[in-house]
């Protein structure tokens, strides 16, 4: 071990830090404030990657979608499928099949580049609307929840574009379903029966556990030339009704993954962006910008106005479906290291990304933000929305506890 890793790992984390008192000062997310800091270090100050930085951002990677999945209600979520399941779908199709198409007919990307530019533009961010959520208040009412769904349903059908579109259909990757498939099944009582076995030790033998399971099954999804956030995902997702009976296992998973190891995901995501590219490609990506905002605004508004949200309750989650983030940084580095795409598409993708993580958030809360915590589905008008002079009080509508909301 030479001093050169202890001085290199030094400069990342004194980077990481930089960002998160920039954050707490500003008020703006630390991840975006990481792929900043990333993009002036990888322009001004020469800063590279090493493996083992390599490692530690991919596993960053893994372990954060992982917790995006553990982050789902699945009682909500059973009980409002339709919403989140009808809101998620559009979120993902329509700037899918938009982007894709915008990129291949328009861009004259290659098919391969364009897909990932479909992938990386559909995203909503778990980070950015989680965030949000709990800032607001909104995390513990029914409408906060749905919105939070309806991610879910948006980001599973990137992760599993990012799979299918991908994948070598190989042996391995038959192994690899399989087993992923049987351990999402059995996953939750068996991991209620070891984390009361095991007890709260500061060994931390169930976090060992869960490394352990993203681990293997992303060396199955490597060797199936998949990619590990694919079963992260699926295993957060199952263990999620694990993670909201033990809220301070979710804690200390959050506090690994923030401290150490999303950071180096952050800014090496940064550190491939070109400043350069951006300028001369800031006519693409201001139109990729537009295709994701017009394709999200017709897919998502539509639909949350038939589900009987108010035209302010649907401008106002047509605006978090609209963000991005993780996933898009994820699926674009994707397509960088695997040569799918080229370092100006990647340059041009990110930036998309981090406009429609900023963008969109700022218009949602300063022109469609609820003026309180509360929101009901099935009624013709959203609690956004105040009753006309004269209404009964009853028009107006209740803020649903976090154990309503999950009946």
């Amino acid at each position: 071990m030479t001093a050169d890793v202890y001085l290199t790992a030094g400069l990342w984390i004194s980077l990481a830090l930089a960002a998160s008192l920039i954050s707490i000062r500003i008020g703006i997310s630390v991840a975006l404030l990481e792929i900043g800091i990333g993009i002036l270090g990888g322009n001004f100050l020469d800063l590279h990657v090493t493996v083992w930085i390599n490692f530690l951002a991919s596993f960053g990677s893994v372990l954060l979608t992982f917790l995006a999945g553990a982050e789902i209600d699945p009682r909500l979520m059973r009980a409002r499928f339709k919403e989140a399941a009808g809101i998620g779908a559009v979120s993902f199709l329509f700037p899918f099949l938009g982007a894709m198409a915008f990129c291949y007919y328009v861009a004259g990307w290659k098919l391969h580049a364009a897909e990932i530019g479909g992938i990386a533009l559909s995203t909503a961010s778990v980070a950015v609307v989680y965030a949000v959520m709990v800032e607001t208040g909104l995390n513990k009412t029914e409408f906060g929840k749905i919105i939070l769904s309806a991610v879910f349903v948006t980001d599973l059908g990137t992760v599993l574009a990012l799979g299918v579109l991908f994948a070598n259909f190989n042996g391995y990757l038959l192994l690899f379903a399989a087993v992923t498939i049987v351990v999402v099944l059995l996953i939750p009582s068996f991991t209620r029966w070891y984390f009361a076995m095991v007890g709260s030790r500061v060994s931390e033998p169930e976090l060992k556990y869960v490394f352990g399971l993203l681990f293997l099954l992303g060396g199955l999804a490597t060797l199936a030339r998949s990619e590990a956030v694919l079963p992260a995902y699926l295993i957060g997702v199952s263990m999620a009704g694990v993670f909201l009976d033990t809220p301070e296992l979710a804690h200390r998973a959050r506090s690994i993954a923030f401290t150490l190891l999303t950071p180096f995901y952050f800014l090496k995501a940064g550190l491939f962006v070109s400043l350069p590219a951006v300028v001369a490609g800031i006519g693409l990506i201001l139109a990729l910008f537009a295709v994701k905002m017009v394709t999200k605004l017709v897919g998502v508004f539509p639909v949350t106005l038939a589900f009987r949200f108010s035209r302010r309750g649907s401008a106002y989650i047509t605006a978090m479906m609209s963000t991005g983030l993780t996933f898009g940084t994820i699926s674009s580095l994707f397509g960088l290291t695997h040569h799918l795409i080229n370092q100006t598409q990647y340059t041009m993708l990110v930036t998309v990304v981090i406009l429609s993580a900023v963008v969109p958030t700022l218009i949602g809360q300063s022109f469609f933000a609820p003026k309180r915590e509360s929101a009901v589905v099935g009624l013709p008008n959203l609690a956004d929305d105040e009753p006309e002079q004269g209404q009964p009080a009853a028009g107006r509508h209740r803020t649903i506890s976090t154990e309503q909301g999950a009946k």
